[in-house]
């Protein structure tokens, strides 16, 4: 991210002359300011050009300085260039291929401040790669705010230099998405019972070849309902629930709201030890559990059968109660790895599926139910089908394959179904066709690729697709990009707050930063859970007072995540806080990079990590599924895309390596589990000669199996294994794997004499081929 300032000149759309006349040091610093605050790089290099010297002036701004010390800053390396200009850092390695040019003469001169370069996250928002009109007009007002606001108060740290103008905040009180209300919000299972008596015969549910009636389906939940009343079931009590995907455990949940309480529901196959802390802190029970789930109930809480029910026919059962009521708890873990359980109530669900503003649901739509209902995701896919009159379709419970997924959607004619980012990335390469008589696919929980959903939508025109975010602690979804066009540029956007929600974007100080500025995504509105359940201090951290609100006591959720915002409303998401890190004394989002290597036309699926560099620091690593694995060998195709990054990124950017699996682990929710990947477990490779890239089967192979038992990720071809921390019992064990593996007869000094990869694999052939 390179600048270049000029003492004489005016920034363009400003007070001709006005604004840095006579002020090179402080023009370099607004514009360090505002590269920083754009791309929140803590390493800034401004290009200077004057009539007599140009240089590469480098400001370090990990220490959040203030303009004062910038100013400083900069007038002290003007001077120090102008004192020694043969000495200046001529070296524009780091200068990015995209430039801001501005107040050009008619000869093509630059009279004034030119911004000769800027980040990948400038040239993203420009949808092209190329900066447009509009987007020098912006960065020219935020230099000028910049110098308005720093010159007030030049003792404010950079990271909440206000950079807001009076169009910004506007934003602040924008009405979401399409700008239509919610519907009055009521409780879910009374909207249920409504659908029920307006169309009783209508098929509510489907499952394993059995289907359930909207009468069949709340008389069952009456009759379950009547039985938990009888143990105390009512309004405030939370009912656990363990169990797997099927009829029975959509009747559980509607009998449970019904009651007027609340579900809380878990991964049946949990240990009691896992359990106890979340089933004390939503204070849980009785639990309904499948009868092989009942064992993991620990000592002291009611257990009933999923199946438990009074026998006669019973009145419909329908407990008012207030919109506001908790209808489930869902426990996550976040960024935290401790289960935090997440009150969501009636309002908030009701404002996602009774006649959303961001799609379209009514009786002819068959649902696909997948989530565990411990995930929120199966909010949207259990309730949104049975208030509007639709058919829930219950995947078959048990370990997910694509291929019977495929079977599902096709043999049960979904036409509307919601996928996590990584699974919906896995169904358009191994199964296009099975979208084709779907109306609507909905995915996220994660960075949609913006190739996948272009192959959908070229596949089956006519489709629409939704990128749905949102954390747990908003409901499912705080905004919706909904297109039956591919998304124009190199990201698929967020889209805009869904009704009934607001989505501000805030710098640290809870200010409102302006468009194409990055900030922290706070959501609020009639989606926000009422907090965590027993955890009064963490929902005080994330739960905040909004300062923008007219009602009083009303809050926002800090999601964590950062975004900015584009011209049209639009937001696009730009990482995790808690993912950014250090690389060479860069900040770097691993998601940016992730976003490059999907564009490839090899790569299926990408996802890029951080591992230990041996030296106290950082280097990425990226795992990927390769397109058409059958043509390349993984050293092959890793060599290629790093030098095909090199081109589109910046050098600290590239990853030190590029692993191909065959495909990229997933937790249960359908997420790629980074802590899964071979990174996690393994230490880095901390030898100081140059790593070398398997190119046979049988170095690959040899590779896999030292970097097993030495706990090292990646082997190269000419690593030495004793020098990798391998010993004598270590060599036993490689030697007996080998053996096995390839059907031969190793030495037990085999390994002291071939002691590389690439001599081993060597000998192995020899012998092979004998």
């Amino acid at each position: 991210m390179t600048a270049m300032a000029e003492p004489q000149g005016h920034v363009p759309g400003g007070p001709q002359g006005e604004v840095f006349a006579g002020e090179p040091a402080t023009a370099v610093a607004c514009v360090v300011a505002v590269l920083h605050r754009c791309t929140l790089q803590e390493t800034v290099q401004v290009a200077y050009q004057d009539a007599d010297v140009v240089g590469v002036l480098s400001f370090d701004v990990s220490q959040d300085p203030t303009p004062a010390t910038l100013i400083a800053e900069a007038d002290a390396a003007l001077a120090a260039l102008a004192r020694d200009p043969e000495g200046a850092d001529e070296d524009r390695s780091t200068v990015a291929d995209v430039r801001f040019v501005w107040d050009t003469e008619p000869e093509g001169t630059a009279s004034g401040l030119t911004v000769e370069a800027g980040p990948a996250r400038w040239r993203a928002t420009a949808g092209a790669g190329r900066y447009t009109e509009a987007d020098a007009e912006r960065f020219t007002g935020l230099l000028h705010t910049a110098h308005r606001t720093a010159s007030a108060d030049a003792g404010v740290p950079l990271s909440v230099l206000p950079l807001a103008t009076a169009d910004d905040l506007v934003l602040v009180g924008a009405q979401a998405g399409t700008g239509r209300a919610p519907v009055p919000a009521r409780p879910l299972h009374l909207l249920i019972q409504e659908q029920a008596e307006r169309t009783p015969e209508a098929v509510a549910v489907s499952c394993a070849g059995a289907e359930l009636t909207y009468r069949g389906l709340t008389s069952r939940a009456d009759r379950l309902a009547l039985r938990l009343q009888q143990e105390g079931v009512g309004p405030g009590r939370v009912v656990g629930v363990l169990a797997e995907r099927s009829s029975e455990l959509v009747v559980a949940l509607l009998a449970i709201l019904k009651c007027g309480a609340a579900y809380a529901a878990f991964e049946p196959d949990l240990p009691a030890q896992r359990l106890r802390q979340p089933l004390a802190d939503a204070g849980v029970g009785p639990v309904l559990a499948q009868d092989k789930y009942a064992a993991s109930v620990p000592a002291g809480i009611t257990v009933l059968p999923l199946t438990a029910a009074v026998q006669n026919a019973v009145s419909p059962v329908g407990v008012e109660v207030a919109p506001t009521a908790m209808a489930y708890v869902s426990f996550t873990s976040g960024s935290t790895g401790t289960p935090k359980g997440v009150r969501v109530p009636h309002a908030a669900v009701s404002r996602l599926v009774v006649e959303p503003d961001w799609a379209e649901f009514g009786p002819q739509d068959v649902f696909l139910q997948l989530a565990p209902v411990a995930f929120d995701a199966s909010t949207l896919e259990l309730w949104a089908p049975l208030v509007n009159g639709g058919r829930m379709v219950v995947h078959p419970p048990g370990p997910l394959s694509t291929e019977q997924l495929a079977a599902t959607l096709v043999d049960n004619k979904v036409t509307v179904a919601w996928m996590t980012a990584g699974l919906f990335h896995q169904m358009v390469n191994q199964h296009l066709d099975a979208f084709a008589g779907l109306r609507h696919v909905v995915a996220g929980g994660d960075v949609v690729s913006p190739m996948h959903v272009r192959r959908l939508l070229s596949a089956h025109p006519g489709l629409v697709f939704t990128n749905g975010y949102g954390p747990t602690e908003n409901t499912t979804f705080t905004t919706c990009w909904t297109s039956a066009e591919p998304p124009a540029g190199n990201f698929v956007p967020l889209g805009k707050p869904i009704s009934g929600t607001r989505a501000l974007v805030l710098d640290p100080e809870l200010r409102p930063v302006p468009v194409g500025v990055p900030g922290e995504l706070y959501a609020g509105g009639e989606g926000l859970a009422h907090g965590y359940a027993g955890r009064p201090g963490a929902t005080a951290e994330r739960f905040v007072p909004d300062p923008f609100a007219a009602d009083p006591g009303a809050r926002l959720y800090r999601t964590g995540d950062l975004v900015s915002r584009r011209p049209d409303g639009t937001l696009q998401f730009l990482g995790r806080a808690d993912r950014q890190i250090k690389v060479q004394g860069y900040r770097v989002e691993p998601g940016e990079i992730e976003t490059v290597l999907d564009r490839h036309e090899d790569v299926r699926q990408a996802v890029v990590v951080a591992q230990s560099d041996g030296a106290s620091g950082k280097r990425l690593l990226a795992y990927i599924t390769a397109e058409r694995p059958e043509d390349d060998s993984p050293a092959a195709l890793g060599q290629r895309l790093r030098e095909w990054l090199r081109g589109e990124l910046p050098g600290y950017m590239v990853p030190w390596a590029i692993l191909t699996l065959p495909e990229l682990p997933m937790n249960r929710n359908g997420k790629v589990d980074r802590a899964a990947l071979p990174t996690a477990r393994r230490a880095a490779r901390s030898l100081t000669t140059e790593y070398l890239a398997a190119r046979t089967v049988t170095e690959s192979a040899v590779a896999e199996e030292w970097a097993d038992l030495l706990g090292v990720e990646p082997v190269g071809m000419d690593d030495d294994f004793f020098e990798l921390g391998g010993h004598s019992l270590i060599a036993a064990d490689l030697l007996g794997r080998l053996q096995d593996r390839f059907d031969v007869e190793l030495s037990a000094r085999t390994l002291y004499l071939r002691p590389t990869v690439a001599e081993l694999a060597e000998e192995l052939d020899s012998q092979t081929t004998a």
